[in-house]
């Protein structure tokens, strides 16, 4: 019997393989020349007309004037002049809870969510965003999945489970469950990897390690209170500066980067003093603060909470909603007055199908604050700086949100000038075409 379960998960293991290997040789077979198209190249102004854009493999091989003739074995795809631009990058997204609520960390089978999580991958993709930064979950199977082809989805850079003191944003547990070290245990969140407790700096060096151990290219830490937890204010100020220091200095060492969840100026400003890169969301922050963050370097990554109740929270919860909510319009006003402050796009949509088919739209709702050439940057060759800040732990070390000779081929194809109309990108309808690396996932010409 027991060679008998061996001989059949060897064999279940060669079939997935199997598939992996031929969903991704298409990438590798043929070159496809998108011809007769318009560029936005991710990084400047202008649209340049009547280009082409070669691939093979999972690459842009050459970007060059329009061809008039192509040779047999090149697929070409004719654009007619419509726009060509990068691939999105959400850089604040939960691929594991996009689309299933809290609560079912508490009462479904893990399998069940992963599944789930596929799913929304997929649709991701099919919104036309290539790559995520995923800042906290369980991701690091469903990314090794879509790296080999078993699944299609976005790009992940994972940072693993979300690292959190006692009583901090990410301690999940029921007021009735005690804690691990008097007598509890450390909980679903912490089962599945969603979320670490971890208190001192010992602790602290532990749960960063553990999380670059099983693939992290960046870490995350809570350092201040937040929405969706129960017990703790927007205003408290988590993790001592040892403790971030230790988290930071861990990371270092393997050749990255921390960024932490926080809202207020103390705690953005004791994560600056330990050394922290990019700090989550923000919204209640001051200019002062924001003027120390472009100094030093430090980016903002922050979401446009326009909504300002969420019939999935509490009314506790949604009341902290409705601070960071007012916080929002602030936040990008004042961002856009601070000289040389870096500004990330994200979204942070979490638990409903329904509230992460609104990604996209979560872009255009920023129109009021940015251009359309600003945040059609922001969500590609921005971004894909913000993600370079992995160095050694980058696990796409080509270029990403560019359309650039040797940069990964992900790109949209779509019906109409996004700089003209950013509202384009909403609808995806708009999006003619789909390719993630090399691969075309939509064609609708």
């Amino acid at each position: 019997m027991k060679l008998y379960l061996n001989l059949f998960a060897k064999s279940l293991f060669a079939m997935v393989l199997l598939n992996a290997v031929s969903l991704n040789s298409a990438a590798d077979s043929q070159k496809i020349l998108i011809n007769n198209v318009s560029i936005f190249d991710g990084t400047n102004e202008e649209i340049v007309e009547n280009r082409s854009v070669l691939i093979h493999g999972d690459s842009i091989v050459e970007v060059s004037e329009a061809k008039e003739t192509v040779p047999d074995e090149i697929r070409v795809i004719d654009a007619a002049n419509r726009v060509l631009m990068p691939g999105l990058i959400d850089a604040h997204w939960h691929a594991f809870l996009a689309a299933t609520p809290f609560s079912n960390i508490y009462k479904a089978k893990t399998s069940y969510l992963h599944l789930v999580a596929a799913e929304e991958a997929r649709k991701t993709l099919m919104r036309g965003v290539t790559t995520v930064r995923d800042v906290g979950g369980p991701v690091f199977g469903l990314k090794r999945a879509i790296d080999q082809g078993v699944t299609s989805g976005p790009r992940i850079y994972p940072s693993g489970a979300i690292v959190s003191q006692t009583s901090g944003h990410g301690d999940f547990r029921q007021a009735n469950e005690a804690h691990p070290h008097f007598g509890g245990h450390h909980g679903p969140a912490a089962e599945i990897g969603f979320a670490l407790i971890a208190d001192g700096v010992a602790e602290v060096k532990a749960a960063v390690r553990e999380q670059l151990k099983n693939g992290a290219a960046h870490i995350k830490l809570m350092a201040g209170g937040g929405v969706s937890s129960e017990y703790d204010p927007l205003d408290v100020t988590q993790y001592s500066i040892e403790e971030l220091k230790a988290a930071v200095d861990s990371a270092e060492d393997w050749g990255t980067y921390v960024m932490v969840h926080a809202y207020t100026p103390r705690a953005v400003n004791r994560a600056i003093d330990a050394g922290v890169k990019v700090i989550e969301h923000g919204h209640l922050l001051d200019k002062k603060t924001l003027k120390r963050m472009a100094k030093k370097g430090v980016w903002l990554s922050t979401q446009p909470f326009f909504e300002c109740s969420d019939p999935l929270l509490s009314p506790e919860q949604n009341r902290k909603l409705s601070g960071v909510c007012e916080g929002s319009k602030k936040i990008y006003k004042m961002s856009n007055e601070v000289s040389g402050l870096k500004v990330a796009w994200g979204t942070d949509l979490l638990q409903s199908s329904d509230f992460s088919k609104l990604q996209v739209q979560k872009l255009v709702d920023l129109k009021a604050y940015y251009s359309s050439f600003e945040l059609l940057k922001m969500a590609t060759g921005g971004n894909a700086e913000l993600l370079g800040l992995t160095g050694k732990r980058n696990p796409y070390p080509k270029k990403l949100g560019v359309i650039q000779e040797g940069a990964y081929a992900d790109l949209l194809l779509v019906d109409g000038n996004p700089m003209e109309s950013i509202e384009l990108l909403a609808d995806k309808e708009n999006l003619l075409m789909i390719v993630k690396n090399g691969i075309v996932y939509k064609n609708t010409l």
